[in-house]
């Protein structure tokens, strides 16, 4: 269970209730009007001139991009909610970065290819179908809020996934690749959900 200290207090309980009659807040979840922190390992250094950002296997351009190329894609905004397997759930944030959609643009995915598995730094991964991350609302994050990412929220680049648990909207991307099977990524091959639907309590591997 999340820590109940994240959560607040009036104002939190009358924003959960309109929340839930809205249909936005997922079964199990509690709303918080913070942005809890939670991640495995520590928090990587970010040299830009060393990082780059990779896009290969089923793809007809595989690419390598530096922080200057990627910083000079074409940028949107979107606005969505947040939902953490941890049981929390935070509304209404918005994002700037780069859409997936641009992304698979450059990258010509091929016809077999079906899922991407998202490679982070320290070798974390995560496995998303590839139709999940080609939608309207699915970008690469280096915004929140107006705000640069801090370091402890993903800073520079955080791929989000709105529409599943925020396990899968992987910190410190540095690159995609692309496959034509499922591979579970770090937290699936240590017990969670391979999709990770919110809305169907898709956490672990039994559910």
């Amino acid at each position: 269970m999340a820590d109940p200290s994240i959560f607040g207090g009036n104002e939190r309980k009358e924003k959960e209730r309109e929340m839930e009659r809205a249909g936005r807040l997922p079964p199990g979840q509690s709303l918080t009007l913070k942005w809890p922190v939670l991640h495995y390992g520590s928090v990587p250094r970010f040299d830009p001139s060393k990082w780059d950002f990779r896009l290969w296997g089923l793809v007809a351009a595989p690419q390598s991009l530096s922080w200057d190329e990627f910083n000079h894609l074409p940028r949107i905004s979107i606005h969505s909610d947040f939902h953490c397997v941890t049981r929390w759930s935070r509304f209404d944030n918005d994002w700037q970065g780069v859409a997936l959609k641009e992304i698979m643009k450059l990258a010509q995915p091929r016809a077999e290819a079906t899922y991407v598995l998202v490679h982070a730094e320290q070798g974390f991964t995560a496995n998303v179908p590839l139709a999940d991350l080609d939608r309207d609302n699915v970008l690469l994050a280096t915004h929140h809020d107006g705000q640069p990412l801090t370091p402890d929220h993903g800073y520079p680049l955080r791929l989000i996934v709105p529409h599943l648990y925020a396990w899968k909207s992987v910190k410190w991307v540095r690159g995609l690749e692309f496959l034509d099977h499922d591979v579970p990524g770090f937290w699936e091959q240590n017990g969670y959900h391979m999709y990770g639907d919110p809305f169907r309590e898709q956490r672990f591997d039994t559910d």
